[in-house]
């Protein structure tokens, strides 16, 4: 859990100009940096490994100026950085100097929380991510929360994460993952107590008529996150691989 104490906030470092936003999927990478228009992106996949990952960052980004990087990483992340190997990806990303590779200060954050950032309007907010698996959020009054939901069980077995994920559509056939995803998003808005349901992530685009309480998103909400997220006091910051803790204050943010 992130609190207050975990604050890493000079003024310096939340007033970067240029920000590089990686979002880092089980099948694709895609960049952005805060003063472009046009996305770039590579294949990933289980011989993407955290070096492999910048070097191929960082030859797509050659012509950008960035002095900051946000990434969304597709596991789970504490203060210092990923804390869980991703499932569908090559292995080392625990531990890993990204600040150091990049030569840059960066934050690291959940890529369903960092898409569900990039997608808030206010209230309390449920963000769903179909795609490799299912990621999700919860942001409430502006308290930034990653979930788990993917690890629901479903009778037989199997996950939630199993059926709506990319393998469910696969299995049950886009018309029978449609209305497990129309029973599902309800199920999870009530449970949860959310005003409404954003739904993201590379499968979103599947769904013809989203549930009631429910829209759709889109994958560069991502990048939009990323950038908000340097207006986050509450977000650790990695410097050469170091964490740098400012003295605490109250934060108008928190992740949890």
């Amino acid at each position: 859990m992130v609190t207050p104490k975990h604050i890493a906030g000079r003024k310096a470092e939340r007033t970067h100009t240029s920000i590089l936003a990686i979002d880092v999927g089980g099948r694709g990478i895609k960049i952005l940096v805060s003063n472009e228009t046009e996305s770039r992106r590579c294949q990933s996949g289980p011989e993407m490994t955290p070096k492999r990952m910048v070097e191929t960052v960082r030859e797509l980004a050659a012509d950008w100026s960035y002095d900051a990087v946000s990434i969304g990483y597709p596991g789970q992340v504490g203060a210092q950085g990923p804390r869980s190997e991703p499932g569908n990806l090559g292995p080392g990303w625990v531990g890993f100097n990204f600040a150091g590779a990049f030569d840059r200060p960066v934050r690291i954050i959940n890529d369903a929380a960092m898409q569900a950032l990039g997608s808030y309007d206010g209230g309390r907010m449920l963000f769903l991510g179909l795609g490799t698996g299912l990621g999700s959020a919860l942001i409430a009054e502006k308290v930034i929360v990653p979930l788990e939901l993917g690890q629901i069980p479903e009778p037989g077995g199997r996950t939630l994460g199993d059926v709506l994920g990319r393998s469910g559509m696969k299995r049950l056939g886009k018309k029978k993952w449609r209305r497990a995803i129309d029973w599902a998003v309800p199920a999870l808005m009530a449970s949860l107590l959310a005003d409404y349901v954003v739904l993201g992530g590379g499968n979103a685009k599947e769904i013809k008529n989203p549930p009631p309480g429910s829209r759709l998103s889109n994958n560069l909400t991502a990048f939009r996150g990323g950038f908000r997220l340097w207006q986050l006091e509450d977000i650790p910051t990695l410097h050469n691989g170091d964490e740098h803790l400012p003295a605490p204050k109250p934060a108008e943010w928190r992740l949890i």
